[in-house]
């Protein structure tokens, strides 16, 4: 049976637990110096395939709480099982001191042990301190044996561990060691609360992004596209470019690699006819491009907000590509990213990729791939690989990350033409002004065209500019009469010729298809 003393134990433990986490995010943020990261990564990595599929399609962005929220809890009880053994050396012993060191020491262990030990007192020192504070030693000795004695309370026969009504410990009796406990508890939750809202409030004073390497071309292609941009009602609704801060962002877990600039570089590997590694500086220094990029994610639904488009500063990755002399039967490679992300690509594929390290004039933000990513026109936006590190070329094919989950991997993006809640917009005259934009990858998009009437009958809409860049979105705008409820229907047609396939399709296994169809005014 579990005495009282045990249940008071631990609940103090569960707080050492959430204090140490908190600790150690107060001293290291949302980085992978967090205790919680290397668990996430664990669970992301353990978690099936089916299970992965199930949950983005169902639950979507929130699919990210749940592993997040499993690794909190795991880190927490880790944490909380070190301060339990400390309470219970504590009460073994009599001395608070050994329980302190024991907590502490402990929790500085497996801190260290998760990452690293730079950071580690940031999870031990709160840990060791909701034990020390918390303890309440026993009033009486210890029998021979170490065991607290029984004491007699006039009815019954206690443990000393246990105070009952009329005992004297240092903590009141029975109602002062539970104002005890409950005062820990709160002191706690208030530490984890004040550490959560501190961060975020340093996070928010983050400065903006320095320009890019030799960035100084983007600003004209940037110029370019708002002049192709067409002029639509809504404010909200992205022109041609997305802004940094908005543009979509899907990495397979929460914590993003911090790779500078001096540690970065590419490592070329496999089947080759030599190996090559490329640092930062050599880098930069090889051929500038400023290339207009649309990325659209795989798992999203078919009307789904990740669609975004912006003007991506590098170089062409095929001089480096045949600088090592490619070999291999099956012609494909392996790329890896420091965040343990890989996808396989045919190396004729590949060859017509990009090596970025600016965005939109900007240096990458972390969250992007800083400080280097890979772009490959036309693709899926998860096959574009953030932290690039490595090129394997392989002899034999293999699977990428989401392969070997249950989707296609490697893929051209779909068809499609989009229709946003901020692209509905009523004018002065009544009217309704629809605006979009349709995407095809290097297929380009040749015209888009609106139903107002469930499909019966179609109309082109206005296009925006067509631009030289093979792999970029185009805008759309149309405008109608209401006269009441519409069910609006948009399809696009690719620069081949091709209709946007009318099926509708989920996201599984190779990126969701269909006209998009809205009810209107």
């Amino acid at each position: 049976m579990i005495s009282v003393t045990e249940h008071r134990e631990a609940f103090l433990a569960a707080a050492a637990g959430a204090a140490g986490v908190a600790g150690s995010y107060l001293v290291t943020g949302w980085t992978p110096s967090f205790v919680v990261r290397p668990i996430d990564q664990t669970i992301v990595n353990l978690t099936p395939g089916p299970i992965v599929t199930t949950a983005i399609e169902t639950l979507g962005d929130a699919g990210h709480l749940i592993h997040i929220a499993m690794a909190l809890a795991v880190a927490t009880g880790l944490f909380g099982a070190v301060a339990f053994g400390g309470l219970r050396i504590a009460a073994r012993t009599g001395r608070r001191a050994a329980g302190v060191a024991a907590a502490g020491v402990g929790s500085w262990l497996l801190a260290a042990g998760l990452t690293g030990f730079s950071g580690a007192l940031g999870a031990a020192v709160p840990a060791a301190a909701v034990v020390g504070i918390g303890w309440t030693a026993p009033t009486t000795g210890r029998t021979a044996d170490g065991s607290a004695p029984r004491v007699s309370t006039g009815s019954a026969t206690a443990s000393a561990d246990e105070p009952s009504e009329g005992t004297s410990d240092p903590g009141g009796g029975v109602d002062g060691v539970r104002r005890r406990t409950l005062g820990v508890l709160a002191g706690t939750l208030g530490f984890v609360a004040a550490t959560v809202v501190g961060r975020r409030s340093v996070v928010g004073g983050d400065e903006p992004l320095p320009d890019a390497p030799r960035s100084e071309g983007a600003t004209a292609r940037l110029r370019e596209l708002e002049t192709a941009s067409l002029s639509v009602e809504s404010d909200d609704l992205h022109g041609m470019v997305s802004p940094i801060g908005e543009f979509y962002n899907v990495d397979i877990a929460e914590f993003d690699p911090e790779v500078t600039a001096a540690e970065w570089s590419l490592t070329f590997t496999g089947e080759t006819g030599s190996d090559r590694t490329v640092d930062f500086d050599e880098l930069i220094d090889r051929p500038v491009e400023h290339r207009a990029i649309t990325l659209r994610c795989v798992g999203e639904d078919l009307n789904g907000p990740k669609l975004d488009n912006a003007v991506w500063t590098g170089t062409p990755i095929r001089p480096l590509l045949e600088s090592v002399d490619p070999r291999g039967e099956c012609n494909c490679a392996m790329l890896r990213g420091e965040d343990g992300y890989y996808v396989q690509f045919p190396v004729d594929v590949l060859a017509e990729g990009f090596l970025a390290w600016g965005m939109n004039g900007k240096e990458l933000p972390t969250g992007h791939g800083h400080p280097v990513r890979v772009l490959i026109p036309g693709h899926w936006g998860e096959t574009n690989v953030k932290w690039l590190s490595e090129i394997e070329l392989l002899n034999v094919e293999d699977d990428g990350y989401w392969e070997e989950r249950g989707w296609e991997g490697t893929g051209e993006v779909n068809t499609v033409a989009k229709l946003w809640d901020e692209g509905i917009t009523e004018l002065s005259d009544g009217r309704i002004e629809l605006a979009g934009h349709a995407y095809a990858g290097t297929r380009g998009i040749d015209r888009v065209e609106v139903s107002t009437d469930g499909g019966d009958t179609w109309t082109d809409a206005d296009l925006s500019e067509p631009l030289p860049d093979a792999d970029i979105w185009r805008q759309w705008r149309h405008a109608f009469d209401p006269d009441g409820g519409r069910e609006v229907v948009v399809r696009a047609v690719d620069g081949e010729g091709t209709l946007q396939t009318e099926a509708p399709t989920g996201s599984v296994p190779s990126g969701a298809a269909g006209w998009v169809r809205r009810t209107v005014g």
